[in-house]
């Protein structure tokens, strides 16, 4: 009968993403018992039905801008389906915003990488709702260059209690923080940006009109905002509701219709005299904000790395219950080595992922981490995320028309995928700045090389050399650049997994990617690696 269901996979709910992740299982296994146990918990979480369909609503019950209300009145409200509310408040309460600035964190020496774990497995569920999530972290970054305002607004973000309210910031329980830099003239380039800040009497505060062509989490507290001063370019932080209750010259023109996510509203904005607060030095606004882009780019790769993971779970367990041609597709071995390819990249991605966590973790008291944090932060970011978007559509491919349409997750994880790339500097951008390392900081690819070499032990020798001769080259050729920062990213991964005792499975990474082997496509592994044991040890089969 039609009716019938036959051969068609269970939904993948009910486990605990957590658990099943023996990686991420290994890469926390210093954590504390307490912070453990709360991974436990929000892996258990992500695989519930009340998540999943929390993680549906809000990309389909997409935000919905008012600018003005019955009356007539200028009300300038996104308006958001309570599903985003009820993500917003669990992430939150979990301190994704805020742990890593918080004085009664517990995990001292490792906020970063206890952050970047309960980040991961909540990007497996859903991305969208955490760009105001990274925002919010990476902001409080910019605004330690003005030691005043901190002090005023880090305790009310640092709360981790969620305040939808449209109310002034000084009333609401907790707060969260945007950004408006970019420009319909300039985009990347924000040097170009044209909105002018002039100063409101001698208060040392600044009237800012112009534009923003893209202003993410439209109904954050406050945004860090790019404006020309009579200074040059400089950082101003301007709250969008005033101490009153009175708007602040916010007027949204329109929301992005995106690509990816739907639950995170993008929009146009135009300012009228909004009031402001500079952050940093006058004419600085670049530098001021660079610590605040270094933190997000972190947030990029491991949320790329999240639903990679998440699609790639899918296809494994797709391929798990399917029969096809009177066997189970993952007994059938080119998909087995499609998949164990796959699972090679995400795994790699995962481990570099963290591996930058533990560099912003250690760089205080490490000349080698903080090496590595300056230089690999655009080369983690470059390649984890440009990996997704073919990984995911081939993961979608594994579960054929079911993963083509949107009722299945990995449409939704596959439409995300680019924004990553995109956001806080495309590939050209990360490129360039690995050269602009490399032009001005050598010193520093020396001590990223040596931990290379010494992680990657009797096979970095090679590896080494061809890096050696990459940069060489890239000191001449700009155009090589993306050459150099991908071989960059592809030996740090594999000097990770060595690092971790990843075994068989680093030395399949390593001799698929360094050894120079042709590939083009996933499903590259020759009969020498073992494809079901790359599957089972990253992929355990759970009840």
């Amino acid at each position: 009968m039609a009716d019938d269901v036959m051969n068609q996979p269970p939904p993948l709910a009910g486990g605990n993403a957590w658990r099943g992740d023996p990686l991420l299982i290994q890469l926390a296994e210093r954590f504390s018992e307490p912070v453990r146990k709360d991974l436990d918990q929000l892996g258990r979480f992500v695989l519930t039905q009340e998540a999943q369909d929390l993680a549906r609503l809000v990309n389909i019950e997409t935000p919905k801008l008012r600018t003005h209300d019955r009356q007539g009145r200028r009300i300038d409200l996104v308006e958001f389906h309570p599903a985003y509310h009820a993500l917003m408040r669990r992430s939150v309460a979990n301190g994704l915003h805020s742990s890593v600035w918080e004085n009664g964190e517990t995990e001292i020496g490792r906020r970063h990488q206890v952050r970047a774990a309960r980040f991961y497995l909540t990007a497996e569920l859903e991305t969208g709702h955490l760009c105001p999530i990274t925002m919010t972290n990476a902001s409080l970054a910019a605004l330690m260059a003005n030691p005043k305002i901190f002090r005023e607004w880090a305790p009310r973000v640092t709360t981790r209690k969620y305040d939808q309210a449209q109310k002034p910031p000084v009333e609401k329980t907790g707060l969260t923080l945007g950004m408006g830099m970019t420009e319909k003239q300039g985009g990347t380039d924000v040097r170009a940006n044209i909105t002018k800040a002039e100063r409101a009497g001698s208060s040392g505060f600044y009237r800012l009109s112009g534009h923003k062509w893209f202003m993410s989490a439209p109904m954050s507290d406050a945004f860090l905002v790019l404006a020309q001063a009579s200074e040059g370019l400089s950082c101003f932080l301007v709250p969008r509701i005033l101490g009153d209750g009175s708007g602040n010259g916010f007027r949204f023109q329109r929301l992005k219709d995106k690509l990816g996510n739907r639950s995170n509203a993008s929009s146009e904005v135009e300012f009228e005299n909004a009031i402001g607060e500079m952050v940093g030095e006058p004419g600085q606004g670049v530098k001021t904000i660079m610590d605040m882009v270094t933190l997000t780019r972190l947030d990029c790769a491991v949320a790329s790395a999240a639903i990679m993971r998440a699609g790639l779970a899918e296809a494994v367990h797709h391929a798990r219950h399917r029969k096809v041609f009177g066997a189970n597709l993952i007994d059938q071995s080119l998909m087995q080595r499609v998949l164990a390819d796959m699972a090679l990249d995400v795994a790699a991605a995962t481990a570099l992922s963290f591996r930058l966590a533990r560099s912003f973790d250690e760089a205080a008291a490490d000349r080698g981490e903080a090496a590595f944090a300056r230089a690999m932060t655009p080369v983690v970011k470059y390649w984890v995320c440009k990996i997704a978007p073919a990984l995911l559509y081939e993961a979608m491919e594994c579960l054929g028309g079911n993963g083509y349409v949107e009722e299945a997750p990995l449409a939704r994880y596959y439409r995300e995928a680019p924004v990553n790339a995109i956001w806080e500097g495309s590939g050209n951008v990360m490129a360039l700045d690995v050269l602009r390392v490399l032009e001005r900081a050598p010193a520093l690819f020396e001590e990223v090389l040596a931990g290379i070499d010494r992680d990657l032990g009797a096979n970095g020798h090679g590896t080494i050399s061809v890096l050696k001769a990459a940069m060489q080259v890239a000191s001449t050729d700009e155009g090589s650049a993306r050459l150099l920062t991908e071989q960059l990213a592809l030996a740090a991964a594999a000097a990770e997994l060595k690092r971790l005792g990843a075994g068989r499975i680093a030395d399949a990474f390593i001799e698929t990617r360094l050894a120079g082997q042709w590939r083009n496509t996933y499903g590259m592994l020759d009969s020498r690696h073992d494809a079901r044991m790359i599957l089972d040890t990253l992929y355990p089969l759970t009840s």
